[in-house]
């Protein structure tokens, strides 16, 4: 008898995926709904959960903005793109981050300040 060989093949790693911070907080927003899972939503956006789990971290944390959608709940506090009543014409938003300032127009956008915030951290 003649001894058989055997091969293994081994797929090459897949392609880092990079999601934009406004995908992540949409897919982050989808976990918030009452009655689906994080592993609901990673699987059917092809994630591992805890890279989700990461990124409601973020949100958690102030540094990922999520959209607000029908039937989320939000257990704890994140930032939420949402409309502001009208401001004060006089008022304005002051972003500082070590020796830069931005003085922003009070009706700036959430989504945009916190874009501005994560691009002033993201200087050294």
């Amino acid at each position: 008898m003649e001894a058989v060989g055997f091969v293994e093949l081994l797929a090459a790693p897949v392609a880092k995926r990079r999601w934009s911070d406004e995908a992540k907080g949409r897919i982050v927003a989808e976990t918030l709904v009452a009655g689906v899972s994080v592993n609901e939503v990673a699987r059917r956006h092809s994630l591992k959960a805890n890279h989700l789990s990461a990124w409601r971290t973020l949100a958690r944390n102030g540094k990922l903005v999520v959209p607000e959608i029908a039937g989320a709940e939000f257990a704890a506090p994140m930032a939420l793109a949402q409309s502001v009543e009208t401001p004060d014409p006089t008022a304005s938003i002051d972003l500082i981050i070590g020796p830069v300032t931005v003085r922003l127009d009070a009706s700036t956008p959430a989504a945009r300040v916190a874009e501005l915030v994560m691009a002033l951290q993201a200087c050294p």
